[in-house]
């Protein structure tokens, strides 16, 4: 029993602040959202303001429209990579893959913009590469399909880091034992692979698309805020570039956790029933 209130004691700084800097400003945001300063009155009306304008509904279609596209496809870049790691064993070229994988993860915001600016601008070196030899007419860095690339950049690395251990799972023996039975390799990754690896490769990519949806450094300072996504949004409401409103700022973010909360928990919910069907 001192043994449990000696380690809970050495947990309470860390619950200060996780309800300092996470609980608190959460609850704070979620209060302020229902304040709305052109009614001046307490209510849904930045809600109904949000949902009913043009404007904040282009920026959420633009926004998960840039993070489900950038995160499956950083996620299957990143199942085929993890997976040749995997193959690889224990050599330098995969100490030296997975060194620099950590080095990316981190590489984001302006460098990032700033180095894609350089290869695949509108006089990027690789786009007039590409464009030299008739490989690319049109492409186009600051439009959607331009941030898809982008965005899917910086979710490889992360995906790799998340989906490489997911492998230990996956014993050699039941491989073997698939190619007795006489299971060729697309039956095996049908009935046993992706099966054992659904998990894994379902919270990755949830945890993929909050990591786009959040993104807001790179897309700024690409595009010096003029494409229409949620972050931007707020942070102009909040800063005060074109009109400071951190009330509807506030409502814009609390619809992000809501959506994101409801994607975790249809996670959950496929989750778990995946594990009910395994067990049955």
């Amino acid at each position: 029993m001192k043994a449990k209130w000696i380690a809970a004691l050495f947990m309470l700084p860390f619950l200060i602040f996780f309800v300092a800097f996470q609980l608190a400003p959460l609850a704070w945001i979620a209060v302020s959202s229902f304040y709305s300063e052109t009614y001046e009155a307490w209510g849904l009306g930045n809600y109904s303001d949000i949902l009913t304008s043009p404007f904040y509904l282009q920026a959420m279609r633009f926004s998960l429209d840039i993070s489900i596209w950038s995160s499956l496809y950083g996620l299957l870049i990143a199942l085929v990579g993890s997976y040749s790691l995997r193959q690889l064993g224990p050599t330098k070229l995969h100490d030296f893959v997975m060194s620099f994988t950590n080095m990316t993860s981190n590489f984001a915001g302006v460098p990032l913009a700033f180095a894609f600016v350089i290869l695949l601008g509108l006089n990027g070196c690789l786009t007039l590469l590409l464009r030299k030899y008739g490989l690319m007419e049109h492409f186009d860095l600051y439009s959607k399909d331009g941030l898809i690339v982008l965005y899917t950049y910086f979710q490889i690395p992360l995906g790799v880091l998340l989906m490489y251990p997911a492998f230990d799972a996956l014993r050699e023996d039941w491989r073997e034992s698939a190619a007795l039975l006489g299971a060729g390799r697309w039956s095996y990754w049908r009935h046993i692979g992706i099966p054992v690896l659904f998990p894994a490769l379902l919270g990755t990519f949830v945890i993929l698309l909050a990591n786009a949806l959040g993104a807001y450094a790179t897309v700024y300072a690409l595009t010096t805020g003029n494409f229409n996504v949620v972050p931007v949004r707020i942070a102009a409401l909040v800063s005060g570039d074109i009109s400071l409103d951190p009330n509807m700022g506030s409502a814009l973010a609390m619809l992000l956790v809501v959506l994101m909360a409801f994607i975790t928990l249809v996670h959950q919910w496929l989750l778990r029933k995946s594990y009910l069907s395994q067990r049955s």
